[in-house]
């Protein structure tokens, strides 16, 4: 299995104030990764830095083995980036298929796969984007990155929300993404043990640096590793 995504001595933040220190993480094509902390740790400015929207002050970041490490967003997303906020910022006034294909690019992506993968979106597809609900809001920023058929899916807290029912769908449709299409993905998520039992790896953030790195399955056996850093609610 080949490495796809490498970051090494990774210092960034916005402006003059720096977030990340000397962070280091690899993923290889095919593998899911968990992104884990306490609030306002730098897991966001950590994807951010991946799409290329802070300010880089040390460290290299390589796709694939090409250094994107001053690449644009927009070169990045060609390159294979896909985004999904946490503010989904999808297009409100365009509908269901026009969100969509707006941002279409070639590859075994369609507008038919994602509406077999979120029927919900089929049911409203000429609804426009503020007649859905939050879920569906959700379910549309996550097909839209689909469109882009990337080689890595960034996911900044998916489920944040959400109510529990539309959070089981979404779960059910990354564990498909992860493990039956192999779709390489990094997640931020508040609930550790629910997308450990989707991920292959997770690393554990602290004041912008990594403290803890290990396979999922490892930190589900001994959650006690992670309650000492994410606390006892996170860690359920």
């Amino acid at each position: 299995m080949s490495e796809l995504l490498r970051i090494e001595g990774l210092n960034a933040g916005y402006g003059d104030a720096l977030v990340l220190f000397d962070v280091a993480l690899s993923l290889d094509e095919g593998r899911s990764l968990a992104l884990l902390g306490r609030n306002g740790v730098g897991k966001t400015t950590l994807v951010n830095t991946i799409i290329g929207v802070t300010r880089r002050r040390a460290g290299r970041i390589t796709l694939a083995d090409v250094d994107i490490s001053t690449a644009t967003p927009e070169q990045r997303a060609h390159a294979g980036i896909g985004w999904v906020p946490q503010e989904r910022n999808i297009f409100k006034s365009l509908t269901v298929v026009e969100n969509l294909t707006a941002v279409a690019r070639p590859g075994p992506w369609s507008t038919e796969r994602v509406f077999r993968m979120f029927p919900r979106l089929a049911e409203r597809k000429s609804n426009l984007g503020n007649q859905l609900s939050g879920g569906e809001q959700q379910m549309l920023a996550i097909g839209r990155a689909l469109m882009l058929n990337p080689r890595l899916l960034l996911l900044d807290e998916p489920t944040e929300g959400l109510a529990p029912i539309i959070v089981e769908e979404l779960l059910a449709a990354l564990k498909t993404l992860f493990r039956d299409e192999g779709l390489a993905a990094i997640v931020i998520e508040q609930h550790a043990r629910k997308i450990l039992e989707l991920t292959d790896t997770a690393i554990v953030l602290e004041r912008g640096r990594v403290v803890l790195a290990d396979d999922s399955a490892a930190l589900l056996r001994e959650p006690a590793r992670l309650e000492r850093h994410l606390g006892l609610s996170a860690a359920a």
